[in-house]
Formats: structure tokens, sequence, C-alpha cells
């Protein structure tokens, strides 16, 4: 099955599903070369590629520092005796190695790091055993990536004892907050359920430190070569990848939100694989004999023997996991409420199709007061991505970004919605189709971006539709970690005055197109090419229909609000060799009528977001993280560290203080509207957090967009599974409130015009 072209997630949030079951392909033949692969890898990067540069001594010296960084990466394992040892033997020659198709380079600079990470961890486990100090005026660096690898031995001995020092100190200090009057869990010791015993902060840290070397020791030679390939196709761009055959359905599992397993997240801990999640209404969740906290000892197929997975690797585990629908699996598990170690249960579960509905897009009804009171109905619709079926364009009953916005759509407008609100917040892209179909529901028609490849040749993705499924007024919501298609949407509202483009500076820059290529179906001399994996390949570059990139530049907002992430380590500019910002010729195209009124929507919301408390936290915040980048130090003198904890404690304490001064004011009546719901008659309100919860009604939140920062409360998991908060939380995210602010005044901004225009007449 052959991908098509896409405007894709990292691979960091492509991996992240790894933990998911889905279908397994049976494996009857060997694996393929990794030599075969390594050379088919190289020739698609050099032949198809935006770049076209050639694999060269200058691509090996790059290739060389993004593998020793990825492996590395914050300069604590190497020593620069080592990175100029393989700098003198391999800069000039990774080039050569790879077009011979030959790995040994990869398993040479891989096998040192093992090893001198087996000795950092050996000697971690000496510090930790040995009486440290924390009354010295040293600091260590807060983040090394760009701080020289130590010069030697006793250079990184010394880091290391920095390092360790600082980590037990953070144990130390963290204990004592647990200790304090009031914070203590309660203590129960009975036979059913004995005590938990308080962990020792050395044990702590040397628990970790046991993690990472179980992780190092689990992967494999096939490991080390995808990691190499990952940089190679890295130092053409940021954006451009090696997928192995799992991580290549597991994006596939991405795109659609739908698979075939069990519905059971996965994480490794002390040797286990642990359930984490369950997804709902999955097979695991049905069955009600599988809860979080339950670890995972074997696993069997159907009716056949149980296979150990006891300090196996994760990947394995989910591999073994996923099957087709209506196959059963049998899990052994050690239950999470277990008196005892040898405690066991067997499950038998029969696999079915998960949807993974978290990731779908979500809608929201908001009744908002005005300052004069009035109430207006406002509608946010939330895409978390620009999902799709592979397969959408041939099965009309495929999953479709654009088909589900246009139900919630749809639900929102029956319910008699003023105004839109499109956020796209942490929306790091998808299929370039959704970008193009979902812009096409709120223009006329035009053209939506325009794509060019290396050689100059353009082309242009249109709306064709003259339809409009939505002609009110609209705002699109974004910050840095929008993303690729979210781009493409923005950049089309923003050049077609659709509507003002509102949220952090400017979304993340990423202004290139990839295109999946399977190697089976590249590369003809590639012996058991079907499990290969994928290249992804940055192949054009899109340009807005006014002619500017979103490369690097991204779309700068028309209002911009005070945001935690608004910072130049998100974006594209803070990745490794990036493409550079160009612009191409503009297009023609029908603007949309309806003025924005942009300047003075701008100028009333900075009248406005001073009254907030809640950004002005966010700026203090955002200030101290600046400082505190800027400087990248942290204290190992313990009285200095206790000072630092008791100014945030404080300040927290404080805020709360506020919070709960301020929860006392009437919230907005909120309905949430999901794919499920959308089409019942009733909808049921949103139910937010009681300021002051009992002891037997613990607080809870139902608004799950406020943003995880510094600014605002925690949210933990009580031991029914219900969202709790440690201090009274915020209703709305302050974005979310000054959005809605000025979606209102655009509201009556355009009924102004409407009154004006029909007086005139």
């Amino acid at each position: 099955m052959k991908l098509p072209r896409s405007l894709c997630l990292p691979l960091a949030a492509i991996t992240a599903l790894s933990f998911l079951t889905g279908l397994p392909v049976p494996r009857a033949h060997a694996d393929p070369d990794p030599g075969q692969v390594t050379l088919a890898v190289a020739k698609l990067l050099e032949n198809v590629h935006y770049s076209k540069t050639p694999l060269n001594d200058a691509m090996s010296r790059k290739l060389l520092r993004n593998y020793l960084d990825t492996l590395d990466y914050n300069h604590l394992f190497f020593t620069q005796e080592d990175v100029d040892a393989f700098t003198a033997q391999w800069a000039d020659r990774l080039d050569d190695e790879i077009l011979a198709g030959r790995t040994l380079a990869a398993h040479q600079i891989y096998d040192l790091f093992r090893k001198r990470a087996e000795e950092r961890i050996t000697l971690a486990k000496e510090l930790l055993a040995s009486n440290l100090t924390f009354d010295e005026d040293r600091t260590v660096e807060l983040n090394r990536q760009k701080v020289p690898w130590p010069a030697n031995e006793e250079a990184a001995r010394l880091l290391w004892k920095d390092r360790v020092t600082s980590e037990l100190l953070q144990e130390r200090l963290g204990k004592k907050k647990s200790d304090l009057p009031g914070r203590q869990e309660p203590v129960t010791d009975t036979p059913e359920k004995p005590a938990k015993k308080k962990t020792d902060p050395a044990q702590a840290v040397g628990k970790r430190y046991d993690q990472f070397m179980r992780n190092l020791q689990e992967q494999s030679s096939e490991d080390v070569v995808k990691t190499f390939l990952l940089c190679l196709a890295q130092t053409y761009d940021p954006h451009s990848e090696y997928l192995s055959k799992n991580d290549l359905e597991q994006f596939s599992i991405n795109m659609r939100l739908s698979l075939f397993g069990i519905g059971a997240k996965l994480r490794s801990e002390d040797g286990y694989a642990k359930i984490w999640e369950l997804v709902p209404g999955g097979p695991a969740m049905k069955s009600g004999k599988i809860k979080a906290g339950d670890r995972i000892v074997s696993v069997a197929q159907g009716d056949k023997e149980f296979v150990d997975c006891v300090d196996m690797k994760l990947d394995k585990i989910v591999n073994m996991i996923r099957g087709k629908k209506d196959t059963i699996v049998r899990i052994q598990l050690i239950p999470v409420d277990a008196t005892n170690g040898t405690e066991r249960n067997i499950v038998e579960i029969k696999r079915d199709e998960v949807k993974l509905k978290d990731e779908e897009a979500r809608a929201e009804l908001i009744e908002w007061t005005k300052p004069n009171g009035q109430t207006v109905k406002l509608g946010i619709i939330v895409l978390p991505s620009f999902y799709g079926d592979p397969e959408r364009n041939s099965n009309p009953n495929a999953k479709s970004t654009t088909r589900d916005v246009l139900a919630l759509l749809n639900r929102l407008k029956q319910e008699g919605i003023q105004g839109l609100v499109m956020d796209l917040r942490r929306d790091g892209g998808g299929f370039l189709d959704e970008a193009v179909n979902l812009t096409g529901l709120f223009i006329k028609k035009g053209p939506v971006v325009q794509a060019r490849s290396w050689n100059g040749d353009v082309t242009v993705s249109r709306d064709k539709d003259p339809a409009v499924a939505y002609d009110g007024p609209m705002l699109v919501l974004v910050n840095r970690q929008s993303a690729s298609a979210s781009e493409i949407f923005a950049g089309a509202m923003q050049d077609y005055g659709r509507a003002p483009i509102v949220g952090d500076s400017k979304t993340f820059g990423k202004g290139t197109v990839q295109q999946m290529i399977e190697l089976s179906r590249a590369v003809p001399f590639l012996a058991n090419g079907s499990d290969a994996g994928a290249v992804k390949l940055t192949i054009q570059k899109f340009y807005r229909v006014a002619g500017g990139s979103t490369q690097l530049h991204g779309v700068e907002s028309d209002i911009v609000l005070p945001s935690i992430y608004d910072q130049p380590e998100i974006g594209e500019e803070s990745l490794k060799d990036p493409l550079p910002y160009d612009t191409f010729n503009s297009l023609e195209f029908d603007k949309w009528e309806k003025p924005l009124h942009i300047d003075e929507l701008r100028r009333r919301s900075l009248t406005r977001i001073p009254q907030n408390p809640e950004f002005a936290y966010v700026q203090e915040d955002l200030e101290r993280i600046r400082k505190r980048t800027a400087e990248n130090k942290l204290s190992l003198n313990e009285k200095a560290r206790q000072t630092e904890l008791d100014e945030d404690k404080s300040r927290k304490e404080a805020r709360d203080a506020e919070r709960l001064e301020r929860s006392k004011e009437k919230d907005p009546k909120v309905f949430r509207i999901t794919l499920e719901n959308a089409a019942k008659k009733e909808l049921i309100p949103v139910r937010f957090v009681d300021p002051k919860p009992s002891k037997d009604a613990p607080a809870i939140l139902d608004d799950e967009d406020a943003p995880a920062s510094d600014a605002l409360s925690e949210p933990q998991k009580d031991k029914d599974g219900r969202t709790v908060f440690k201090s009274p939380p915020i209703r709305l995210d302050p974005v979310k409130q000054e959005t809605l602010n000025i979606l209102s005044e655009l509201i009556d901004l355009t009924k102004m015009d409407t009154t004006s225009t029909a007086k005139k007449k």
C-alpha cells in the first residue's frame, strides 16, 4: 500500500503510538539485508529529495555530527577524545561506507556509546553509594546539547559527579516536600493492602539508571541501523525520515485513527510492559478484566503456548498483542492490586477495531456573556491533526478530517452559533488534501496552496466547490506547535481575508511537503523489501496563494496573545539543517468580501490583556524561563535550591489564593460536542470544578484544553480515575478566553457593517 502525498507529523509524534495494538505482518522469510536497506535509502535521498544533494564528504561530516548528537544528545557519555577519534576515522568516509552498502561505522560508533554508557552508569552507582555533599557553591548545566563534550575521562568523571549530585539533591528536596505536614498520604497497612515503603532518594535515582541500562540492552542491531538511517535522512532536512516496518504501520494508524487490537496503551517499567491506559470503548476496557497498572508477564496467540515477556522490548510485546480482527490473544498479568509477587491472572480477549477518539476533531458550544451582559452562542472546533484513512479517496466511509469537521459544524449551526473558532493549537499537520478540502468549507472557491518541486514544476491545489459550509464570523487560533497542514489552512484563511489569525506570534514554520516511499516498491534490487520500511522524503516546498512561504517564517498572527509556548526553542528554526525561506509568485483569487477589522480588534485586545491576571502569570513565567535558559545553570547547593523551591511555592500559593477568589465569578455554559453525540437531541453541559472540593467530592474539571504550564494548576488522577487538582484551576485558559472576547467583538463589528450597508441602500 503506497501512502499518498502528505505533510506529516515528526517521527516523535508517529512513534508515540508504539504502545497501541494493531495489525501484524507475518514473517515467512529472513529480514532484509541492512546494507542493502542503507544503500537504498541513500539512493532515494540523492535522487528524490528536494535539494538534490549528492551524498558526499560534506554530507558525511554532517551525518557524523547528527549521529553522535542523536546517541548522546546531552553530551554526557562520549568524551571529546572519542569524538575526535570518530572524526579522524569517519568524517569523510561515511558516504563511501553507505554507498558501498556497509553499516560498520554505525555499529562501531554505537558500540562505543554503549560501552561509555555502561561505564558512566557504573560510576553513577558508585557515587550514589558514596557520601555526596550539598554545601558547595557549584552549578551544573540545565541543558548540555550545545555544550562541548567533556575533554577526557577525568572531565567526564567530574561532570557525572555533578550530575548525580544534582539528581540526588532533586530527590532529597522532593522527599522533604512530600514529608511536610498535611502532605502525607494516608498510610494503610493491612494484609489485603500492605503500606508502600518510601523509596530512599539514592534508590530512586539508581532505579532510573537501571531502567536506562535495561532500555540500552534491549537495542538490537536492527535498531542501530534504524537510528543511523534516521540520522542520514534528517541530514538532508529535519522532516525527511527513515521508518522501519513497525514505524510505517504506526504512521498509518496515526493517520487513520483506528487499529485492530485490544485497545491498551503500554509503557516499559522495571522490565515489565505495564498497562498505562485503556482506550475508551476498546476490547480491554469492555472486558473489565484489565486495569491500568497491571503488568504483562506473558502473551499467547489463541490456544498456543505463552511466550515470556519479562525484560522483552516493548515493540515486540506490542507486536504479539496485535492481530487480526476477531482473533484471540491471551495475556498473563500481575494485577495492579496484587497482594504478593506470585499472583497471576490470565485474560482472554478477542481483538477488534479500536478507534482513537481522543485524536478526533471535537467541538464546544459556549454561551458567552459579553461585558454588556448580553449572551452570544459561540462555537469552537478543536482539530488535533489533519488525519484521514490513506484509502479514503476510494472509500466513501473512510476516516476524513473534513467530513468530521463538517458534522461538528452542522451541529453548531443547528444550535445557532454566531461565531466560530478553529482551534489548531498543537496541530502538527497531516494530509495535504484534507487541509485543502477543509479550507473549501469556508471559502467560495479558488487556489489554496501551491507546491514547487526542485526543478521548478508547480502544482496548485484548489477548492473547486463554490458551496460554503459556514460564512459567519470566524477566527483561527494557533500557536508555535501548529505546523504544516495547519499552516496551509491558516495561511489561506489569512490571505483570503476570511478570518483573523490569533495566538502565538507565529506558527511552527514547516513549509515542506513529504512523500512516503515504501522501499519494497521503489528499489527493485532490495531482497525481502516488504520488511524494509519506508523513507519519508521532502519532495516539494509549499507556498501561500499570496506568494509567501511558511518555511521558517510560519504564519504570523494578526492578534498576538501571551503564551507559554511562544518561545524560539519551538519551531522550524530550532531544528538542525532546515531548508531556507523563499518566496514565489502570487496567484489570482477573490478575497472575502466582509472586512475583518483587525486593527480595531487588536487595539481592544491589547487593552484587555493587562487586565487578565492569567496573562500576567504567563508573562512572569516566560521571563523566568528566558532567564533560566540564558543562564543554563542549576545550583548544587541545597540551601540555594531550597530557596528557589520556597519562592516557587510562595508564588504558586499566592496565585492559588487569587484564583480561588476569582472562582466566585460565574462560569460560562459550555457543551462539548463529539462525533458520537453530534446527532443526539440533547447536549449535556460541561461540569466545571468546585473551587472548594470536599474530601468526598474532589475537584473535577471537564475542560481538557487548558494547557499544562507553570501558570496553571496541576491535574492529577484520583483512585477512580477522575481528574483532580492540587489547587483551584482556571475555568478556561486565558488564550481561549481572550479569543472568545475577540470573536464576540468581531460579531458585533460585522453586524454594524451589515446595518450600515442596509441603511445606505
